[in-house]
């Protein structure tokens, strides 16, 4: 099968990559670059465990073909933290138990930190609304909304380390969610 380059910017880390034109961003993520805190739960953008930012904005990344992310900024989970130190959703997830087996948690991290961006003071209700799309089948929802809450209070749960994209990563993110749109 012939493979297609692709070049995107991963935590900050220019990765220039060849890929069949089917490969999902999750695959990338995980299988080529070794980013595995992406995980792959459905393959049917039901359950959000493998949300990342695609140019500022969260996306679930087993519906983005790897080629739609060409010249694109990617963050993981993996991007999250500022070296030792904790970004503060992680930060809050750890101290108010919101997690469990911890599936989830990178996702929900990805999707809490894209709310926070949008709506730096979410009430309890926009935060459930803001993390509809990802499932967590061990917590109930309580202390993980807790958790986003808690970071909201801090004044940054999403302002850490949110790259600017760049006009071609903008115009690639705004492709990505026309095709994506039900």
């Amino acid at each position: 099968m012939s493979t297609v380059p692709v070049r995107l910017t991963v935590n900050g880390q220019t990765q220039n990559v060849e890929v069949e034109a089917r490969l999902l961003l999750v695959h990338l993520l995980r299988d080529t670059l070794g980013l595995t805190g992406t995980h792959v739960g459905c393959d049917t953008t039901n359950c959000g465990a493998c949300t990342v930012h695609l140019d500022g904005e969260a996306v679930k990344s087993c519906t983005v073909l790897a080629v739609q992310a060409d010249g694109a900024e990617v963050k993981t989970i993996e991007g999250m933290a500022d070296g030792d130190k904790l970004h503060p959703l992680q930060e809050a997830f750890w101290n108010d138990h919101g997690l469990q087996c911890g599936y989830c948690t990178p996702g929900m991290i990805m999707a809490a930190a894209d709310l926070l961006q949008r709506n730096p003071d979410p009430t309890e209700e926009e935060v459930r609304h803001g993390l509809e799309g990802n499932l967590c089948r061990c917590t109930g929802y309580h202390n993980i909304v807790k958790a986003v809450l808690d970071a909201a209070k801090a004044g940054e749960g999403g302002t850490l380390s949110v790259p600017t994209p760049s006009q071609q990563g903008v115009e690639s993110a705004q492709a990505v969610a026309q095709e994506i749109k039900p």
